[in-house]
């Protein structure tokens, strides 16, 4: 059964003024039940708690902004999740709540059993609506926006295919405003398009095209395919699903070898290492070379941190720049006594290494 996870950001599900656009949430639900009956299995990244909050309890002048996205999101998401349940019960299909954060992430078990419990809502036919808990999510930690939670959802759940909803059709050849600007349609795995992404953002949400487009390749080089595309078209998801080619979308192409389960998860550890390496020269050529290779501790030059076996680790080249994350085989202190040593069990085996 194929599996798609699909994000849905603030400017889809609200009206130029910031309210909840009960109609879109209920188109939204009804082509889901559609995508389901075709054969699917839906996991929905939804936006829109804050949003929902705000509007029933008007601007709070009297609070900062952490304190406004506290209480706009600890109200607002039981109203969101509420109107999924009303529109979602109409065919008979229940839903589970899901709110995470990104530090949920950082260890292999808590990541396991996030996926674990999604496994199961899959299973029995519930879909699964994931959000940011934002009551808590208010340091440095936040995820990006929902653009990067879904691509860490969309990877950890092994998905078909991931669907960014947003309010544009997807990433243009030139500015936006230029009426000679267009759609790319696809983006191949070594298409370089960075010229054409703005920073700009809009809207009630917190990323751009910038977010979107680095989640997209990133997702798209473990295996999966994304799609981004203008979530305030009627019937956007269907259209997808018949046939993309009949609709102005942007699909970025995956990589067609994929990684496994456990080199996603070290993918998306960039804000979880607990120390890193740096390696000589001759040890980055075998690393970047087209044949598997593990980092040996002979080729290594520096420890930098303080981790434990197991934690994952930064790998610098000797210029300094970062070439992979990996699980360490050992300690920090374990191997700053071998450090150069051969005929040791890798510091970092293939298995668990991931070139950035």
């Amino acid at each position: 059964m194929k599996r798609i996870v699909i994000k849905i950001g603030s400017n889809v599900l609200t009206r130029s003024d910031g309210s909840i656009n009960l109609t879109r949430i209920s188109s939204i639900v009804d082509q889901v039940a559609a995508v389901k009956k075709a054969g699917y299995q839906v996991i929905l990244v939804s936006s829109g708690a804050v949003a929902c909050g705000r509007g029933f309890l008007g601007k709070k002048n009297n609070l900062d902004t952490v304190q406004q996205r506290q209480l706009f999101s600890a109200v607002g998401q039981v109203r969101l999740i509420s109107l999924y349940s009303k529109f979602f019960h109409e065919y008979g299909i229940p839903i589970g709540q899901i709110l995470t954060m990104k530090e949920s992430f950082s260890t292999r078990r808590d990541y396991l059993n996030q996926r674990s419990c999604m496994e199961v809502m899959l299973n029995n036919n519930v879909v699964p609506i994931v959000n940011e808990n934002d009551t808590i999510s208010v340091t440095e930690l936040m995820f990006t926006d929902n653009d990067e939670l879904s691509g860490l959802v969309a990877s950890m759940m092994d998905a078909d295919t991931l669907l960014i909803l947003s309010n544009v059709d997807g990433i243009y050849n030139g500015s936006p405003k230029d009426l000679k600007s267009g759609i790319i349609r696809k983006v191949m795995p070594d298409d370089d398009i960075s010229p054409f992404i703005s920073a700009e953002k809009s809207g009630f949400g917190r990323g751009g095209m910038l977010t979107k487009s680095a989640i997209a390749r990133k997702i798209a080089d473990e295996g999966i395919r994304v799609i981004i595309a203008n979530g305030c078209k009627a019937n956007i998801i269907e259209d997808i699903i018949d046939n993309i080619d009949n609709v102005v979308c942007t699909e970025f192409v995956p990589r067609t070898e994929g990684i496994s389960s456990v080199k996603k998860w070290i993918a998306h550890s960039t804000d979880f290492t607990k120390g890193s390496v740096r390696i000589d020269d001759n040890a980055e050529k075998v690393l970047l070379g087209k044949s598997a290779a593990s980092l040996l501790l002979v080729g290594v030059t520096e420890i930098q941190g303080y981790f434990e076996e197991g934690d994952v680790i930064g790998i610098f080249n000797s210029r300094g720049r970062k070439i992979a994350l990996g699980r360490s085989s050992y300690s920090a202190s374990e191997a700053q006594k071998m450090i150069g040593s051969h005929d040791r069990r890798p510091l970092v085996h293939y298995d668990y290494l991931y070139l950035v």
